[in-house]
């Protein structure tokens, strides 16, 4: 089955408190996580709550990985998103879970894209706007 991007649901579970709380660490722990998995980033944009409780976004030419934590429960909810088969999100993944020492972890795969059985381009280009009556006319980028 091919399918234009690997979604991972990543359940962290039993971390370290501190570094949940820690606006720094989990800013570099979710970049961090992307350069592991060879992806590019392309912004990154994280928000502290009070008392406690972050949410970020890196967003990579892959796609993109978030995260949301709960320092009083010892919790984050992790989505690793990347588009085509050249970025690894497990490797991401286990990055994760031992950055934040998860000691409890748990992942789910979806493939996201099936469109069909054969093999598909993640990036396209256009040489006009697209319209429902050019879609013939894409071009594929290799």
């Amino acid at each position: 089955m091919h399918a234009l991007g690997t979604h991972l649901l990543l359940e962290l579970r039993d971390c370290n408190p501190k570094t949940l709380s820690d606006l720094q660490f989990v800013t570099d722990a979710m970049k961090n996580a992307a350069l592991e998995a060879k992806a590019t980033i392309v912004e990154v944009v994280f928000h502290e709550f009070s008392p406690f409780g972050i949410s970020g976004m890196v967003v990579i030419a892959e796609s993109h990985l978030a995260i949301h934590t709960w320092p009083e429960y010892g919790y984050a909810a992790v989505d690793v998103f990347t588009c085509g088969d050249l970025i690894k999100p497990q490797v991401a993944a286990k990055f994760l879970i031992e950055q934040f020492q998860s000691k409890n972890p748990s992942l789910v795969e979806i493939k996201r894209g099936v469109l069909g059985h054969e093999k598909l381009p993640h990036k396209v280009t256009l040489q006009e706007p697209f319209t429902h009556d050019r879609a013939e006319e894409l071009q594929v980028v290799h």
